[in-house]
Formats: C-alpha cells, structure tokens, sequence
C-alpha cells in the first residue's frame, strides 16, 4: 500500500446515517390518495346513472365534512393541516359509497365526523389508526341509523322484477337469486359503491396494475369466498347461494378492493395478506349465512383490522443473520 499524502489526510469524510428503509417506491402519500379517489370514478359514474344526480349530495356532503373535521381536529392539536393530501376526501368518498342512495344528508355529517375523528384522528392521524376510518363511521351509522340505512331504492332503468331489497336480502329471506349479468352491470339494489361490480373491477384493476393495490388481498379474499361458500354449496345448493352470487352480489368485490387493501390496516407481510384476506372472507361467510344480516363484509374487514398487528408480528420474515434466542 502506498501512503498518504499531507493534502489527503487532511480531507474529512462524511456519510449521512439514516434508518431503514432506503429505498424509495416514488409513490407519495398525496399521490397515493388521489390515485384511489381517481379509482373510484367509475363507481361514481354508476351510482349516479342507476339511482340519480341527488347522490352527488351525498358524496360531497361526506368529502366536505371529513375534511373539514380533519382539518379542525389538526388545527386543535397544533399540527400541520393536510387539507390536500387526499385521505380525508378518500375517507369521506368511501364512507359515502357505502351508504344506500338518498341517505339523509345530516346522518352523512355525522358519520364522516365519526370516521375521522374515532376512525383516524384518535389514534394519531394518518398512519396510525387500526381500523379502516371509513369503516368506523360506517358501522357507527349502521348502530345509530338502523332503519334508514337498511332502507332501499329500486334503481333507475330496473325491470319490474328487480325489487329495491339487495340480493343479499332478497336471497337471505325470499330465496331470490339474482341474475349475475344485473350483479354485474350494478341495475340492482343496494349502498352506492357497491351494484356495479364492473365499475368496482375497473378501479379495483386499475390500482392493481399501478402498485398501490397488493394482489394478494383481493385475490385471496375472492379464493377464500369460493372455497368456504362453495362447501355450503355443494353440501345444500337449494339452501345456500353459488360462490359466484357470493363474489357479485353485495359489496365483497368493493371491500376487496378498496376496504381492505387499505396499506395502514392490512398486513405488511406476503403471507399476512393470504391469511388476512383468507380471513376476511371465512368470517363473511359465516355471517352471511348464520348470522341476521345478509351482508357482513363491513364486519368481517374490521375484525380482521383487529389482527393485523398479531399477523404482521408472526409472518415477519427471519432477519439475515440473527439466531433465535433459547428460550430459558
């Protein structure tokens, strides 16, 4: 080795010291966000045509109050205001295609100041929550607005067979199939977001195809869906419904894709996502064929919400190097 020289070693080094990780997705926050709002046009456009122009109220009556209420709780706590970034619209957007066309427009406040401030801003903000924030007020509406949440309109364009009950419903109680071709077109009854499995599909692929949405989530849900509604199925198929009505009717395809593929609330893990979609969908299955209510999958995201930090902890892949302690 030669030596150094007196200009040499007088130079100073320096390295910059960061946490983990060091790679960048290039996606932003802000970004993000307004990526999923974009996803959920068509939805938008659907719930518009098949039940009228009153539901925009509705929409902007959600966005306008979770944002608003994120913004006041924020210029509470002395913090930042994130009156652009995009979650609090998402939030208040979700929760409105969730709720039955011409929900009243007071019980959509409340439910979008619920979703943000015991969904979100209670835990910390962004990022910190453990349930789905939309869910939350979902479920709050659900509790406290029983009777008008449940409360259905014939789509516009329907035929006289098509009722304003949702094929949950009308299956569950009356042993009415309804046709996939209606499912998926969405000229049926039920919340929003939720008829048109076509204008769900589009957006959901659309996240797909850009990374926000993991594959894995929706995909094992619907795996999950097909299997355990399947056994119920072959074992009695005059007493339960297809797989395929399972995987079309109600919002399953809607919460695949855009409830619990929420990055916060679902596992970070490959296999936790397996386990949590698989999850997800045995418990809706179980309501939806045992339990009161035909539909369930508001329920079953948040309970799986609830093991999301237990999955993640026991599907951590091993560290490069590390030996596992002996247990004394």
């Amino acid at each position: 080795m030669g030596t150094l020289t007196q200009t040499e070693t007088k130079q100073k080094v320096y390295f910059d010291l960061t946490t983990s990780p060091h790679l960048h997705s290039g996606w932003s926050t802000s970004k993000v966000m307004w990526f999923v709002n974009l996803a959920l046009v068509p939805s938008i456009a659907a719930a518009l045509v098949f039940f009228g122009i009153y539901q925009i109220l509705i929409i902007l009556t959600a966005v306008i109050f979770a944002v608003g209420t994120e913004a006041l709780i924020q210029y509470i706590r002395k913090k930042e205001i994130t009156w652009f970034d995009g979650s609090a619209a998402l939030t208040g957007l979700l929760l409105a295609l969730t709720l039955p066309p011409n929900f009243s427009l007071s019980a959509t406040a409340i439910g979008s100041v619920v979703a943000i401030g015991l969904g979100k801003q209670i835990f910390g903000g962004i990022g910190y929550n453990i349930f789905n924030p939309a869910l939350v007020g979902r479920a709050f509406l659900q509790a406290a607005f029983p009777v008008q949440i449940t409360t259905w309109t014939k789509p516009n364009f329907a035929v006289d067979s098509v009722s304003s009950a949702t094929p949950l419903a009308a299956f569950k109680f009356d042993k009415l199939i309804t046709d996939t071709p209606a499912l998926a077109l969405g000229n049926v009854g039920g919340s929003l977001g939720e008829t048109s499995a076509l204008a769900v599909l589009i957006g959901g692929i659309f996240l797909i195809a850009v990374g926000i949405v993991n594959w894995r989530i929706p995909f094992s849900m619907i795996i999950g869906m097909f299997v355990f509604s399947g056994v119920f199925w072959l074992i009695n198929p005059q007493q339960y419904p297809t797989p395929v009505f399972q995987i079309f009717a109600g919002s399953f395809l809607f919460g695949a894709m855009f409830m619990a593929t929420d990055w916060v609330t679902s596992p970070i893990t490959n296999k936790g996502m397996w386990i949590f979609g698989l999850g997800i969908s045995l418990v809706l299955v179980v309501i939806r064929l045992f339990g009161g209510l035909p539909e369930g999958v508001m329920y079953s995201i948040l309970i799986m919400n609830a093991f999301v930090p237990m999955i993640n902890r026991f599907t951590k892949p091993r560290t490069f190097g590390a030996v596992k302690e002996d247990k004394k």
